[in-house]
């Protein structure tokens, strides 16, 4: 049994770490655009597919290497669907997401001391915003879908770290990596698909960004909830 010293630090590092890659990629695209500017037609970026590659890797090596640990959350949205379906304590659940918000501001400010200034400014370090004709409903109710796929295939493939002998598999955090890739090739062109408020919050205090920042705490704790929730309702094993 880990104490709860051990999961923080593992919900601190899996969250550092993944803010750290999923906005360092929209940084990398962003400097691949700048260096082929003046370049011949056909110069090779990142663009949005190397973007969801990055974040749902990141985010599947994560969970598998350190979910034995914490349960592998990186994620309020995800903490909140644990602590509604009771697989998370309350004080837990508290220190979980205040752990995983100052991770994540840490990574994007480590971000802005490693990047040339003007390759973060020109993306806002990746901090979130609505695409073009794209009301705060809409993107609310955008992010609560993506936000809700992602906890509902959380909750079905990872183990819970208290009871990890009941699920087949140690690497189902790639089936949610792969729900984070789908997710952000759907939803990026509209909200940037962020599904997560601490790498939201993170990216937006380092590039104070927080252009209707609201969306992406209200869309990702609604669907991580309701998430979470349709998949104990329905599915759950029960004792």
């Amino acid at each position: 049994m880990y104490r709860i010293w051990q999961k923080l630090c593992a919900e601190f590092i899996g969250t550092y770490f993944f803010v750290l890659f999923s906005a360092g990629a929209v940084c990398a695209d962003a400097a691949l655009h700048s260096a082929n500017a003046s370049a011949t037609a056909g110069s090779a970026t990142l663009g949005p597919l190397g973007i969801a590659l990055a974040r749902g890797l990141a985010f599947a090596i994560l969970v598998s290497a350190l979910y034995p640990v914490s349960g592998g959350h990186f994620n309020p949205a995800i903490t909140l669907g644990a602590w509604v379906t009771r697989t998370i304590g309350s004080l837990s659940a508290l220190f979980y997401c205040v752990v995983q918000l100052l991770a994540a501001i840490l990574a994007s400010w480590t971000l802005t001391a490693l990047v040339p200034g003007a390759i973060w400014r020109s993306v806002s370090l990746g901090a979130p915003d609505l695409g073009a004709d794209i009301s705060r409903t809409q993107g609310i109710f955008l992010e609560l879908l993506l936000t809700f796929v992602l906890v509902f295939v959380f909750s079905a493939t990872v183990p819970d770290a208290r009871t990890d002998s009941a699920h087949p598999s140690r690497f189902g955090g790639f089936a949610a990596g792969l729900a984070i890739f789908a997710g952000y090739l759907a939803g990026a062109p509209f909200t940037d698909a962020s599904m997560n408020p601490a790498l939201a919050l993170g990216t937006a205090v380092a590039s104070h960004h927080f252009a209707n920042h609201g969306v992406y705490w209200a869309g990702p704790l609604l669907g991580g909830v309701l998430g979470a929730w349709l998949y104990r309702a329905l599915f759950a094993r029960r004792s």
